[in-house]
């Protein structure tokens, strides 16, 4: 067995609601340890421009506005270290042991703060073109596409937040989205419009992507369907982004936590007689953020829900520790 890390709190996942219970637990002498996961800082990272964080922070991208929150969990004297879980070795009982690659930890406590990674359509295409002009990230791979066309799919906010992105880079978007009707808030759709109106995005509603079209060095096309009349386009493009939503980091705590069918964490939230709001069905195990949120996914919910788990956290180790 690897080196052991011990502590009274472990919080796995490194985004808004793991640097934020942090922050709280070092606050409340807990001492606790972070494991970053694979991407330190989540997927905000992968934003480029984040206009709804309070406090107005002008032109602030998602890497920076974590690297604030990662300094500010430091501040306060919190163990982060760069590692990955691999392996549940013990949930059944305290201490909690998991393995990591560098580490097995254990601790009396823990919160999942593991958040959520991209999900993709599925098609044989887009696999095969991973990497060779589909992506989910505009932010690493926008400016590989510089005056040139490409294609986003979906009706999100982050759909319409990368569009609105890239339509900075780019020469011409278009926009596929399964709906009539886009979901995004409705300053975004003002901009949207307007880049509409000028013809810098061009929008394909109802629409379904078909298949992905390239060759050896990549994507050139994209073939839609519309879900009206069952019309084909094919539309030349040098990228594919895929920004359709989200699947929750949970896979480690299959048949141990109790999981929705999206597999989402589920916790207390649902009880309200239960003050533990994040606490999920083992006691000590707390989770927060985006891989138990299936409702609002935003950063300043996952923020806030991390905060919550931590005085939860707080609360448990009192109780054991009297």
């Amino acid at each position: 067995m690897k080196n052991n890390k011990k502590t009274k709190l472990l919080i796995l996942g490194s985004g808004p609601a793991g640097y934020t219970s942090a922050i709280y637990a070092a606050r409340a002498n807990l001492n606790p340890i972070i494991i970053t996961g694979n991407q330190i800082g989540g997927q905000l990272t992968q934003t480029f421009n984040i206009e709804n964080w309070p406090g107005n922070f002008p032109n602030i991208t998602g890497q920076k506005l974590m690297n604030q929150l990662y300094n500010h969990a430091l501040y306060f004297g919190t163990n982060i270290i760069n590692d990955t879980i691999i392996k549940i070795i013990n949930l059944n009982k305290t201490p909690f042991i998991v393995q990591g690659n560098l580490f097995t930890y254990k601790c009396d406590s823990m919160i999942i703060a593991t958040g959520s990674y991209p999900k993709f359509l599925g098609l044989d295409s887009e696999k095969k073109f991973i990497g060779k002009g589909v992506s989910s990230c505009t932010v690493c791979d926008g400016f590989f596409y510089r005056n040139k066309t490409v294609a986003i799919v979906g009706g999100g906010n982050s759909a319409i937040e990368e569009a609105l992105y890239l339509s900075k880079i780019t020469s011409t978007i278009h926009l596929i989205h399964r709906k009539s009707k886009f979901i995004a808030e409705k300053i975004l759709l003002q901009k949207l419009k307007l880049l509409v109106k000028s013809k810098k995005i061009i929008l394909h509603v109802p629409y379904i992507v078909k298949e992905i079209l390239g060759n050896d060095t990549g994507v050139t096309g994209i073939k839609i369907s519309s879900l009206n009349n069952k019309n084909i386009k094919i539309i030349p493009v040098y990228g594919v982004f895929i920004l359709i939503g989200t699947i929750p980091n949970s896979f480690l705590f299959q048949k141990i936590l109790n999981l929705d069918k999206n597999g989402y964490i589920l916790t207390n939230k649902n009880n309200f007689k239960n003050s533990n709001f994040t606490e999920t069905n083992i006691t000590g195990i707390f989770a927060a953020g985006d891989v138990m949120d299936n409702t609002y996914r935003q950063a300043i919910t996952s923020a806030a829900t991390g905060c919550m788990a931590a005085l939860d956290a707080k609360k448990f180790l009192s109780k054991i520790n009297k």
